[in-house]
């Protein structure tokens, strides 16, 4: 097993590497990203695709630093991958030529179907999604693909992107109408089964867009991946994007980097959407370099996690967990404890695999430091449990770890993500229950307790011994008066 992966994907517009290390068969986290503007088609789709010098040796000089940061993380595992520009590129095979002479990198040229799916592996393992349509808009092409049960039933590629667009339309001052009328089209070609309810943006144009959104809907979180809106909210304000003067975009939270890019972008991001009948809109922080990395570590698995398998929740175990045990007892405790609680005080059964999550990283803080142990687990939730969540989700487990000693969650720290969490009561016996899970386990003991709620007391049934549970229970804030008996 090779310990750390590095990925490397040539786009259009940039080149990146990303630096993964396992923790366990299927648990990772990334270690490195780094990223350069290289710019391999710059001036190619003027030139009937033919990749230029300048750029070319741009992407030698970014290679070459790229392999000795993988060096330094003695990776063992280099794997590199190009997509459009290059694929489309006349003089292809001197590039690659070049490159694997002088650096001694053999690069893997992929077609558009194979960098659909690669988003669609991404997708389908690391965002909370059981169907839907993959949009992934790179520079030279826009690459699709369907989604039915987490299965990748279809894949199509366009050759439609922002910097063949940009080139074509925008740097020769033609009018916006005639780029549409080219994007309509191409996109005349997509199958009609390519019809979804749900879009998955993927890339560098359609994360921009949603990091814009984040800021003007001033977005509790900003984490990107797993951002969702519906189109009906943000088709006036993408479409803003496509039509603004270069001059306006940064008002519009676009950032430097893709000013040049976004309007084209945005103009096919919107097309397609409309195209596919599309609703709703989760961003990918994932995509290619991703699905490398996954189609090579799930190769014996069909490309799929097993069920109900989370890499970033294996992946904090592995590396924060002190006793594995333990973090079992105090999730089956929870779990117990929400069964009996559930029905008097109207507690949705859909939020108990999070209270479970929850108690399982309740201690994963004490790696760093004892004292404060409950902050520094809910900072790593808040920085690490990304894979297979929403935000609400996420904000859910981090909260019920943050209050997870004596008190309730506070107003102060809930009243930011109030948009993203449940109703007070909900959220107050949540929380509660986490809390009472460990203490009721203070003597560390990790027998399997019994509990039930009859007459307004709740009852618990423990394999050992209670004394110090019991003093720990008394300290605890309840959200509202219980009776608790215990039965040893």
């Amino acid at each position: 097993m090779a310990k750390r992966t590095a990925v490397i994907d040539i786009g259009s517009n940039s080149a990146r590497m990303v630096i993964f290390e396992r923790t366990s068969r299927f648990g990772f986290h990334l270690v490195n990203e780094t990223r350069s503007r290289v710019r391999i088609s710059e001036g190619a789709y003027e030139k009937g695709g033919e990749l230029q010098e300048a750029a070319m040796a741009r992407a030698q000089k970014a290679l070459a630093e790229f392999l000795e940061i993988a060096r330094s993380y003695k990776t063992r595992k280099i794997l590199c991958v190009a997509t459009s520009a290059v694929r489309d590129a006349p003089n292809r095979k001197d590039f690659l030529k070049r490159i694997e002479t002088s650096l001694g990198l053999r690069i893997k040229v992929i077609d558009g179907h194979k960098e659909a799916w690669l988003g669609g592996v991404a997708a389908v393992n690391l965002l909370p999604i059981q169907n839907g349509i993959t949009i992934d808009i790179g520079g030279g092409s826009t690459d699709m693909a369907r989604i039915e049960n987490r299965r990748i039933v279809e894949t199509y590629t366009l050759n439609l992107g922002t910097v063949r667009l940009k080139e074509l339309f925008f740097d020769k001052k033609r009018p916006v109408e005639e780029a549409k009328a080219y994007i309509e089209g191409v996109l005349s070609s997509l199958p009609p089964s390519f019809r979804s309810r749900l879009a998955v943006g993927i890339g560098g144009t359609i994360r921009a867009l949603s990091k814009a959104i984040m800021e003007r809907e001033h977005h509790a979180l900003e984490l990107i991946h797993a951002f969702e809106y519906d189109l009906a909210d943000q088709r006036k304000f993408i479409n803003k994007i496509a039509h603004a003067p270069l001059m306006k975009l940064s008002k519009h939270g676009i950032k430097k980097d893709r000013i040049d890019t976004i309007r084209p972008g945005a103009l096919i991001f919107l097309s397609v959407l409309e195209k596919i009948g599309a609703e709703h809109v989760i961003t990918s922080g994932v995509g290619v370099r991703e699905g490398v990395f996954l189609s090579d570590l799930l190769r014996n698995s069909n490309h799929l996690f097993p069920a109900n398998f989370n890499p970033s929740l294996r992946s904090l175990q592995d590396r924060f967990c002190t006793d594995t045990r333990f973090a079992a007892a105090l999730a089956a405790t929870a779990g117990s404890l929400f069964d009996a609680l559930c029905k008097p005080f109207d507690l949705p059964q859909e939020l108990r695999p999070l209270l479970i999550t929850a108690a399982k990283l309740s201690q994963i803080g004490i790696r760093l430091n004892f004292y404060g142990y409950h902050k520094h687990s809910a900072y790593f939730v808040m920085n690490n449990l990304d894979y297979g969540f929403t935000h609400e989700e996420m904000i859910l487990i981090a909260t019920l770890i943050r209050f997870n000693k004596r008190r309730l969650p506070k107003e102060s720290f809930t009243k930011p993500y109030k948009k993203l969490l449940p109703g007070a009561d909900t959220l107050a016996w949540l929380s509660y229950i986490v809390s009472l899970a460990q203490a009721i386990h203070a003597s560390r003991a990790t027998g399997r307790i019994q509990a039930y709620y009859d007459n307004e007391v709740l009852c618990i049934d423990a394999p050992f011994k209670t004394y110090l549970a019991q003093e720990k229970i008394k300290e605890l804030q309840k959200p509202k008066p219980i009776a608790i008996r215990f039965k040893e």
